[in-house]
């Protein structure tokens, strides 16, 4: 008898953990120019940003991305749909809406039948449905692995583009997923993930950040990312540096997937934790007494995760209504921003 194919066992890593480190990318664009010579482009790879922002003689940006890996999971259409909701999600961290979408697909074809590459890109056009999007081409090869994605286009004002490096002290600091993406993977990867939180999973990793074109129309939201394979410490840092600020982030506030904690203890964690931890070096400080199981947790790469929003003090509990209110019950105020050296201060 036939046994089935799992995606999840056909990589070598899945989802976002397939990240290089942020040291080993840093170390990859120390030549790339910091100040580009073209002045339309008002965003590039100067503050590790999560798109490219092009801007239009008419005052309409260009928003470009591109997003892709392996899987994490072993139902094919699941698979798909998760890649295209953290592809497109790059879009709305910067403000912007997304308008269409081209598929990067490769695919080991001597060990995945037509079928389940079908769904895969099913999964992929369902996601573009639901974020009103076409998907208007694409590029397929014959790879080892299995690697699916897609490269985004999307449109903004100029003035509702928000970078991950416009930060301001007395910012609150707010973000809209539960963390523990990466630790409910390794679990699957290994069986020991229960049914239950296989579709808590796919709820959260299949939601949609268009809240984020939302609070760009808000004056009082400055900066704004998402948080994916470099843990909510990677992207969290990224902000600092990007705005010359210390973010502080209060442990307990902190939203977890209902059994991430209970998984890391267990010692469910993926390779790339380890790796984003060897690369924030001193600029992230701990509490003395947490335990490894709960840094885990803050270095977890997320896949499809969440946004993570600073904003005006005095407007910070309405902008999480808001958040909740559109679909977003995980969302949190998890710290805040002050003036200080470039570092992310973990309190408990």
């Amino acid at each position: 008898m036939q046994q089935p194919i799992r995606l999840s066992h056909l990589s070598h890593g899945g989802g976002c953990g397939c990240k290089l480190a942020p040291s080993v990318l840093q170390q990859l664009l120390s030549s790339h120019p910091t100040v580009s010579p073209y002045k339309q482009l008002l965003v590039g790879v100067e503050t590790g940003d999560d798109a490219a922002v092009w801007e239009l003689d008419n005052g309409t940006c260009i928003i470009a991305t591109t997003d892709f890996f392996m899987p994490m999971v072993d139902d094919a259409r699941d698979f798909g749909r998760i890649a295209a909701t953290n592809a497109i999600s790059d879009v709305y961290a910067m403000g912007g809406t997304p308008i269409m979408a081209l598929a990067i697909l490769g695919m080991p074809v001597d060990k995945i039948p037509p079928e389940m590459v079908r769904q895969i890109l099913e999964g992929g056009v369902a996601v573009c449905e639901t974020a009103g999007i076409p998907i208007a081409g694409g590029h397929s090869i014959d790879s080892p692995e299995p690697i699916y994605g897609l490269a985004v286009i999307g449109t903004a004002v100029k003035s509702d583009i928000r970078r991950n490096a416009d930060a301001k002290a007395g910012d609150k600091l707010i973000l809209t997923k539960a963390l523990g993406v990466g630790i409910y993977s390794a679990a699957f990867k290994k069986s020991a993930l229960s049914r239950q939180a296989y579709d808590e999973f796919i709820a959260t990793t299949t939601l949609l950040n268009r809240v984020g074109a939302k609070l760009a129309r808000e004056s009082a939201v400055h900066a704004m990312t998402d948080v994916t394979g470099f843990g909510l410490l990677g992207h969290a840092l990224e902000m600092a540096r990007g705005s010359g600020k210390t973010v502080n982030v209060k442990a307990e506030a902190l939203p977890l997937l209902n059994e991430a904690a209970s998984l890391a203890q267990q010692g469910f964690v993926t390779g790339a934790s380890g790796r984003n931890w060897k690369s924030y070096d001193s600029s992230v400080v701990l509490p003395n007494d947490m335990p490894d199981w709960q840094r885990q947790l803050l270095c977890d790469p997320q896949t499809s995760g969440g946004l993570l929003v600073a904003c005006a003090a005095v407007q910070a509990d309405t902008i999480l209504g808001t958040i909740k209110a559109a679909g977003y019950p995980a969302a949190r105020i998890i710290g805040d921003i002050a003036d200080g050296k470039p570092q992310v201060v973990v309190e408990a």
